[in-house]
């Protein structure tokens, strides 16, 4: 049976998980404007997320462009927006799964194992939203690695990591490590024998028949003249 406190350290982890996740999906610096080669001019800062693309001036000033179109964006964008909702989703449900299933909660005391299942259930749906969000923001750190590196891309228009991918990559490192020490708390099977049959055990004679049995043999023996 898996110790509370180690099953309390894997909600916790799990939970911080998610919570950036939402993060990391809310922030606009996924990719930053890179001031490689000949581009040293540093008056602004042009970087761009999921929803928007922002470009901040040396004086403080932010001005952001939400994109209008969605099936005007590039694939890639499109599939780490829906990983990333599913991710937030799955760890919701995550959340209220493996709250019932914790053993300082007051729910379904009375079957323990059934209370230990939940909150395996609980962190394999934690496993599965911290996948979607790591191959999300791998997919999307990939396909800027290759923009970067393509030599058709003008010097201008290449792009490096953002605050919100590192932030992406460290909640699913914990959304996995939380799931994975939820999941320790499976409750192993017991062997069941079956239950010995108990041997019959041989009346004890009495008294009572003993005296019979020998007036059944004098009687006998009395008719045949013995």
């Amino acid at each position: 049976m898996a110790n509370a406190g180690l099953q309390l350290l894997g909600f916790l982890l799990a939970f911080l998980g998610w919570v950036g996740s939402i993060v990391s999906t809310a922030l606009p610096q996924w990719k930053i404007y890179s001031y490689a080669g000949d581009n040293i001019v540093t008056a602004q800062a042009i970087y761009e997320g999921l929803w928007m693309s922002c470009v901040s001036q040396s004086t403080g000033q932010i001005q952001c462009k939400v994109f209008d179109s969605l099936l005007n964006l590039n694939s890639t964008l499109q599939a780490t927006r829906a990983l990333m909702v599913i991710g937030i989703l799955l760890g919701l449900i995550a959340i209220f799964v493996a709250t019932i299933g914790m053993k300082c909660m007051k729910c379904m005391e009375d079957d323990e194992v059934q209370k230990m299942r939940m909150a395996v259930i609980g962190g394999v749906i934690f496993l599965i939203a911290g996948l979607a969000v790591l191959v999300a923001t791998a997919w999307y750190g990939n396909r800027i690695v290759q923009d970067f590196y393509d030599p058709m891309t003008p010097v201008n228009a290449r792009y490096e990591f953002g605050q919100a991918l590192f932030t992406g990559w460290a909640a699913a490192s914990l959304c996995l490590l939380g799931g994975a020490l939820l999941c320790c708390s499976c409750p192993r099977k017991t062997t069941s024998y079956p239950t010995p049959r108990p041997y019959p055990k041989p009346a004890p004679s009495s008294g009572k028949d003993y005296v019979e049995s020998t007036k059944v043999s004098s009687s006998v023996f009395g008719t045949y003249g013995i």
